[in-house]
């Protein structure tokens, strides 16, 4: 029998399209697909949800949200720090995973999570990755071994979108290969 590949949602970005952390995420992701995974990928414009709330009908835009992580065996969840903690925007679309909490596998079980927190600084980089990882461990998800902390004012991104920082790369490579061993334990053969 053929072993599933599996599905690794990428979950990042900002209020502006194209920003550093989609990325950032995008070449996670890339990396992940030359591992044997299929993929996908909510960013900035797609994580711009209603303030979230229990109870509230949800729009398209939550809908898909929701499905994408029901669907996920692993996900890369990016943010950017925002005065040393993770951003409105992705705190406010982890919020939405409350709406997961009676699935079979509720919140983020059994999901390996790669976590990459981005600031213009290695200090606010380095807060925005400990709340993240602080937030996927109380969603009950299995963040990686390595988080990535991506310093915004050293990074160099060609006009492609191509992220040439090694040291960047290697990184996301070894939490990617982390996920993926995470993965195969979880995916149905």
């Amino acid at each position: 029998m053929k072993a599933k590949r599996p599905y690794i949602l990428g979950l990042g970005g900002t209020t502006t399209p194209g920003s550093l952390t989609e990325k950032v995420v995008r070449c996670g992701l890339e990396l992940a697909k030359e591992a044997g995974a299929d993929t996908g990928f909510l960013g900035g414009e797609a994580l711009q949800l209603p303030l979230y709330r229990y109870g509230l009908e949800r729009n398209a835009l939550a809908e898909r949200l929701v499905e994408e992580i029901r669907r996920a065996d692993g996900l890369i969840i990016a943010s950017p720090g925002y005065h040393g903690a993770v951003s409105g925007l992705m705190k406010n679309a982890l919020d939405y995973l409350e709406e997961n909490r009676s699935d079979a596998r509720p919140y983020l079980t059994d999901r390996a999570i790669g976590c990459i927190g981005l600031a213009a600084g290695w200090q606010a980089g380095s807060a925005t990755l400990i709340g993240l990882r602080s937030i996927v461990h109380a969603l009950r998800g299995w963040p990686t071994p390595l988080g990535v902390v991506v310093n915004s004012s050293e990074i160099s991104v060609d006009t492609t979108g191509f992220i040439s920082d090694l040291k960047i790369r290697e990184q996301l490579m070894v939490m990617v290969g982390q996920i993926m061993q995470l993965c195969q334990g979880t995916v149905q053969k």
